[in-house]
């Protein structure tokens, strides 16, 4: 991690709100180790991608937050869930061919003391026609805490969001989908 200040540090000269404080700190970490984490783990990700399909996104994401986990932890901040968030209440839209989409997924921080501070939106571009990442992962910062407010939040700020069902929702229409066109 390149970054000169530590979250401590930056939360120190940026503290005003916390949850925005926070998501600032992130989003610059995107910024300038996202592309390093593709380019290190380029053969790994591609294997995953190969042998596992999509998920080798999570395990992309799951590299890229390892430092972030590790700064939270040290501070005794706690995240719920981790960093990218809950990937069954996630929700995911984007183009015909499905090489420009976009899942959001969110997690509540919490301080040492077990305060919720608000909640970190993950929002992850990526391609479904091969392993590539079309944008970097943007941070969203909310002080909304709760899936029915994190909801309403993001309902407000996105048509496509709003419109779009949740994994599970949209998981089991899938398979329901495939009975039918299996049935005689």
């Amino acid at each position: 991690m390149s970054q000169t200040m530590t979250l401590q540090q930056f939360l120190e000269e940026n503290g005003k709100d916390r949850i925005e404080a926070i998501a600032g700190y992130i989003g610059n970490y995107i910024r300038e180790e996202a592309q390093a984490v593709l380019h290190n783990n380029q053969e790994r990700l591609l294997k995953a991608y190969n042998e596992a399909g999509d998920a080798a996104y999570g395990t992309y994401l799951n590299l890229l937050f390892l430092p972030i986990h590790k700064q939270f932890k040290k501070m005794g901040f706690r995240l719920d869930p981790h960093l990218p968030g809950n990937f069954d209440i996630s929700r995911e839209w984007g183009n015909e061919e499905q090489t420009e989409q976009q899942r959001w997924m969110w997690s509540t921080v919490y301080s040492s003391n077990g305060t919720a501070l608000g909640t970190l939106v993950t929002i992850v571009y990526h391609d479904h026609s091969q392993f590539r990442i079309p944008r970097l992962p943007q941070i969203i910062a909310l002080s909304e805490i709760g899936k029915v407010d994190v909801v309403a939040a993001l309902s407000l700020r996105s048509p496509e969001f709003e419109e779009a069902l949740e994994f599970t929702l949209e998981y089991e229409r899938y398979l329901q989908s495939q009975q039918v066109q299996e049935a005689p």
